[in-house]
């Protein structure tokens, strides 16, 4: 369901597509779309059913065709076995290559020094919910995302459509070591924020000055939270006051609370 109308923003920089050979199936209407529109995957074939809505098909196809990428029309047998018994593809699939990423210099570089605001995600492993983080960090404005090498998952297709299409338009970083990247980022003047549920600062009575200039925000893994390490280095750890019996949020739901008191914060 769209909820609101806002006008489709520039991404902040191009990424050139990836040169693997490697193919993967992106099934969903959102995420074929976005993947098509975006340029940042090589896409090989967009397969419809063909009992899709022609005002749907007729839209895909445009899209398609802009990139010059052929169009093939399958029953829904032909297309299910294409992408496998178990995806859930509403008609739509996109054979393409993998979402290429970039290095964390070229990503704090390539962006307006003063307005840069990045995630970093310690240990979120679950696809769903660094596709639903990607999602809400790009709505919200954010630059980019930066995770480790280790115990985040694979951009593949199941991050593709928990995202409904920002992973076509979010730069991402890799990096074997999160510590590391912390002080590199410190170095380059940016302020380490923490959602931490036993933070001593209060997300919405902490100053003003505290969302200024370039920032990243860090969330941690479901359960665990922020590692002893990475609260070590952060520089301010930072909680959601909660109203409810219940004491904790979803780490999608917090990055999503987060992020656009964030925006309103830089905007105000």
């Amino acid at each position: 369901m769209k909820i609101s109308g806002a006008a489709r923003r520039k991404p902040p920089f191009h990424v050139k597509p990836s040169m693997s050979a490697q193919h993967e199936w992106l099934c969903g209407t959102h995420a074929v779309t976005e993947a098509l529109r975006a340029g940042r995957r090589r896409c090989y074939r967009l397969w419809l059913r063909e009992s899709l809505h022609p005002a749907r098909a007729e839209v895909l196809s445009r899209a398609a065709e802009e990139r010059g990428v052929p169009v093939s029309q399958v029953s829904a047998d032909v297309l299910q076995e294409k992408v496998g018994e178990d995806a859930y593809h509403q008609g739509v699939a996109l054979e393409a290559g993998p979402i290429a990423t970039v290095s964390l210099g070229e990503l704090c570089e390539r962006l307006p020094v003063g307005e840069r605001c990045l995630i970093i995600l310690d240990g979120v492993e679950d696809p769903q919910n660094l596709g639903a983080i990607l999602r809400v960090g790009e709505a919200a404005g954010v630059s980019g995302v930066v995770l480790g090498e280790r115990h985040s998952p694979p951009l593949g297709a199941s991050v593709a459509r928990a995202s409904a299409g920002a992973l076509e338009y979010l730069p991402i970083a890799r990096v074997t070591n999160l510590s590391r990247s912390f002080k590199d980022l410190k170095k380059k003047g940016f302020w380490i924020l923490g959602a931490d549920p036993e933070g001593a600062e209060d997300l919405y009575s902490a100053p003003d000055r505290v969302f200024e200039g370039d920032l990243v925000w860090v969330f941690g893994a479901e359960g665990r939270g922020l590692r002893p390490g990475v609260q070590s280095l952060l520089d301010h750890r930072i909680q959601i006051p909660l109203a409810g019996w219940i004491a904790s949020l979803n780490v999608a739901n917090a990055a999503a609370v987060v992020l656009f008191e964030t925006r309103r914060r830089r905007k105000r």
